[in-house]
């Protein structure tokens, strides 16, 4: 049997199984986009009415805006914390079982649900919870503090809390791989810490920041039970918005927001991957 055909042969299944699983129900979205509905059916048809109710409802522009600014100022954090941490891991621990063991450490969160993981911010930020007792006990506060719990802050703070091991693996990754001769030249060379970081360090952690990136990004940019939960339902973002469709049986309409979703999300990471060849870590 020919070689080619053979590398054919072992990459079917694997190929049906994505056909299967990811590329049809993709198309079927997209098909189901283009139906109609009315208040007590839904009917097959090829109309663009739906996407012609979304560009033209400024919500829509209000709740990508919103989605777009969770998920820059989650990225933004999660990046700081999980560079901090794998750098710490990777250059300041220095032994293998200790760098196994804290690394360990940090998944220990994952051993429970995500949702379990958000809404045990709920007590420690109410109007009653711990932070708002503690702070008013010390007297650094007057009266509670309403916008630590359901408000962009709590939105944004569960994120992190959710999604910043998906930063810290990858990033922790490049490091390991970095060779320490490098470090040691360039100190030899007279390159202070900070350009060791910025100059070395830095620039070859490149493909692990942006592979992080991409898992913080589309993570954030689907969610909905997060926004639903820590904002107390007074914020919106899109995967919200496609929920709601949905639990309203207006599927095309949810169909039509979940390309518009998929389309910026693609276009997201297709402007990632222009800036970094990830496939050096891969």
């Amino acid at each position: 049997m020919p070689r080619q055909l053979v590398s054919w042969v072992q990459a079917a299944p694997l190929a049906l199984i994505l056909a299967a699983f990811l590329v049809a129900p993709i198309i079927m979205i997209v098909i189901v986009s283009f139906w109609g509905a009315t208040e007590w059916s839904i009917y097959p048809a090829f109309q663009f009415d739906n996407y012609e109710f979304l560009f033209r409802s400024p919500v829509t522009y209000t709740v990508f805006a919103n989605t777009l600014k969770y998920t820059f100022i989650t990225w933004a954090l999660t990046l700081l914390i999980g560079f901090t941490v794998a750098y710490f891991l990777a250059f300041e621990v220095r032994t293998l079982k200790w760098q196994i063991a804290l690394f360990l450490l940090c998944t220990i969160p994952f051993w429970t649900s995500n949702i379990i993981r958000m809404i045990s911010w709920i007590p420690f930020l109410g109007r009653n919870g711990l932070a708002n007792s503690a702070l008013l006990s010390w007297g650094v506060i007057d009266e509670p503090l309403d916008w630590l719990l359901f408000s962009d802050f709590s939105v944004i703070l569960a994120f992190v809390h959710l999604y910043t091991l998906f930063m810290v693996v990858p990033i922790f990754n490049s490091m390991m791989r970095i060779d320490h001769a490098l470090i040691e030249a360039a100190r030899d060379g007279g390159a202070s810490a900070r350009q060791i970081l910025f100059h070395v360090i830095v620039p070859l952690c490149k493909p692990g920041i942006m592979i992080g990136t991409i898992f913080v990004t589309t993570l954030v940019m689907g969610d909905f039970i997060t926004v639903r939960f820590m904002s107390g339902s007074q914020r919106a973002n899109v995967g919200r918005l496609i929920s709601n469709d949905i639990s309203l049986l207006q599927y095309p309409s949810a169909s039509a927001t979940a390309v518009l979703l998929l389309v910026t999300v693609l276009i997201v990471i297709g402007l990632l991957l222009r800036l970094v060849d990830i496939r050096k870590e891969l």
